[in-house]
């Protein structure tokens, strides 16, 4: 069929395009939004060969996204590089091609059979192009001026229309992506044995992407080789037993360069090590925890280009995850070995746990921290850490864990993973505390538990959030006045179903916030004397404009002449913070 060159007149633009207007106002589906303005078109335009092509901004490829005319093997595997093309063309110069004959066109790109005459309208937002309208007869000389004019008019309206869609397309499979990775982080936060682990992130993958072949590759006690710890192939598990040097091979360059490697084909890749003779597509990520490669985990595929850049983002996310997890169990297992011979090995168990403790203290621009912790024995059960969140925000954790000695210190270890495993998700304190529990109920230890104070500062707003389970009731210093704050709860790890108070606080220069363990207030002296709270809170009155560590140190300095001459009988705990600025600046 010939397509018949319609004529309008001007009258027919503004109702045109109040559909179009209407067409994109009423539907974020990008497919639902192409097909619709697409069918606006032809009342205007009597087309039979129409394309909507999008740009991928990384490649600078043009790719087809809605069509009619094209034959379906050509319109899914059609790219057009910008500057190449009428439509190429269109996209580079940002501007309308109008071509009355293709066959004089140099560059012509021979997609539809018979095609003589061609328009292309470059879809442009924010001073962007994101696409290109083409429209192609079989005519010369089929367009005109006016087409392009309309065209040109709808492609801008258009240009916000798909971009709204695609925003709301991402931001969707985002958040679902997102909520998948929150559950698979908290899943395996609760193993810790290091095979099982393995086992099950095989298998909580295949929820994200439908992988054929996988494997994990942990990095050798000599730090150089990559030894294959699980692999699973079309659903089965199975055993490989060669090890991969560091640098060799798609994993080996992703554990050395610390970066994942996506490869299309890997035919076309030399890095490629051909140990089945069915991938044509691998995806390796390198499992990362405080910026030293612990392994990689690798995807394999029988089809070519299977792997995606949402795949990649989506599994470098999900690596920073695994690798806490596999931390966490090769730490808990490390812990359990020290256990056993701990009666010959105190020491190496008392550096594994301050290693544990951070190792500075925050950085902020309107907060002082100081903290202090002393062991009752070689090792003890009292933690405290520093969290960062974004948009200038940080976490306070103290703890303390219920017995002594080196069964607290390796719950306290548990503790400490797990709430470095749940930070990346920035909860606040009440649901942060209410993870903890979670984590630690499903793996319940008789006798064991903890007691948190869990705080995030707002540095920008200078506000602070708390809740407390089961630690002493913080001292808030505000205007020259010692409050307790009322913050109270249950220890994490003896109920399964606790809820939490959560105190907020809107904090001025000048304003203090001292948070500390029982091993503060039940310190005695040789007549059996606590030193109670009340000397605390004198203390802190005292400090007055005290930086914060000094708020520590007159602390530690008090309890240990009160207590002179007796033995610590609970690990001892101080964290101080203090907001930055003159008093007399306050409003």
């Amino acid at each position: 069929m010939s397509a018949t060159n319609t004529q309008y007149v001007p009258t027919q633009v503004e109702p045109l395009l109040l559909e179009v207007a209407d067409v994109l106002s009423t539907t974020l589906n990008l497919d639902n939004t192409l097909r619709q303005v697409a069918e606006l078109v032809r009342k205007v335009i009597d087309y039979e060969i129409f394309a909507i092509l999008l740009l991928n901004e990384r490649t600078q490829e043009l790719r087809i996204r809605f069509q009619v005319g094209y034959p379906p093997n050509v319109a899914e595997r059609a790219r057009v590089k910008v500057g190449q093309g009428v439509t190429g063309r269109a996209a580079k110069l940002r501007e309308p091609v109008l071509v009355d004959d293709v066959t004089k066109e140099e560059g012509y790109i021979d997609a539809v059979p018979n095609v003589r005459s061609e328009l292309a309208i470059p879809l442009i937002i924010k001073n962007r192009v994101i696409g290109v309208v083409d429209i192609e007869a079989r005519e010369p000389g089929y367009f005109t001026e006016e087409h392009k004019r309309l065209l040109t008019l709808i492609g801008s309206r258009m240009a916000v229309g798909i971009e709204n869609a695609q925003l709301y397309t991402r931001t969707t499979r985002q958040a679902r992506t997102l909520l998948l990775l929150n559950e698979i982080a908290r899943e395996l936060t609760s193993i810790l044995n290091l095979d099982q682990l393995l086992k099950r992130i095989g298998e909580l993958l295949s929820r994200l992407i439908d992988y054929q072949m996988f494997s994990i590759l942990l990095v050798d006690a000599s730090g150089q080789k990559l030894r294959h710890h699980f692999a699973l192939r079309f659903g089965q598990n199975i055993q490989l037993k060669h090890d991969i040097p560091l640098g060799r091979g798609i994993v080996g360059s992703a554990a050395e360069q610390k970066q994942a490697v996506l490869v299309p084909d890997v035919s076309k890749d030399p890095r490629y090590i051909s140990l089945n003779p069915e991938t044509r597509s691998e995806l390796a990520v390198p499992l990362i925890y405080k910026e030293r490669v612990l392994g990689v985990l690798d995807l394999e595929h029988t089809r070519r280009g299977f792997f995606t850049e949402d795949h990649k983002r989506t599994i470098t996310t999900l690596a920073a995850q695994v690798a806490i997890a596999i931390e966490n169990a090769q730490l808990y297992e490390e812990i359990a070995r020290q256990e056993r011979r701990l009666e010959r090995d105190l020491s190496l168990a008392r550096e594994l746990q301050f290693r544990l403790l951070p190792s500075s203290y925050p950085k902020l621009d309107n907060l002082e921290v100081a903290a202090k912790f002393v062991p009752a024995r070689a090792i003890g059960g009292d933690l405290y850490d520093f969290l960062t969140y974004s948009l200038s925000r940080s976490a306070i954790v103290i703890g303390d864990v219920s017995g002594k000695g080196a069964p607290a210190a390796i719950y306290a270890a548990l503790v400490s993973g797990i709430l470095r495993s749940h930070a990346p998700i920035e909860p606040a304190p009440a649901e942060m505390l209410s993870a903890v529990n979670f984590s630690l109920a499903e793996r319940r230890i008789e006798a064991q538990y903890v007691s948190l104070i869990y705080a995030v500062w707002d540095d920008e707003g200078r506000r602070l959030r708390v809740a407390n389970s089961g630690l002493p009731r913080p001292i808030y210093c505000h205007n020259g006045k010692v409050e307790v704050i009322e913050a109270t709860g249950l220890p994490l790890g003896l109920f399964d179903d606790v809820e939490f108070d959560e105190f907020t606080f809107k904090a001025d220069p000048g304003d203090r916030f001292v948070f500390f363990s029982d091993g503060i207030l039940d310190a005695q002296n040789l007549a059996g004397e606590l030193f109670g709270r009340r000397r605390v809170e004198e203390i802190v009155a005292k400090c007055g404009e005290c930086p914060a560590q000094q708020v520590v140190e007159r602390l530690f300095s008090a309890v240990a002449e009160h207590a002179a001459g007796v033995d610590p009988f609970d690990d001892q705990t101080v964290v101080a913070i203090k907001v930055k600025g003159s008093t007399t600046k306050r409003k």
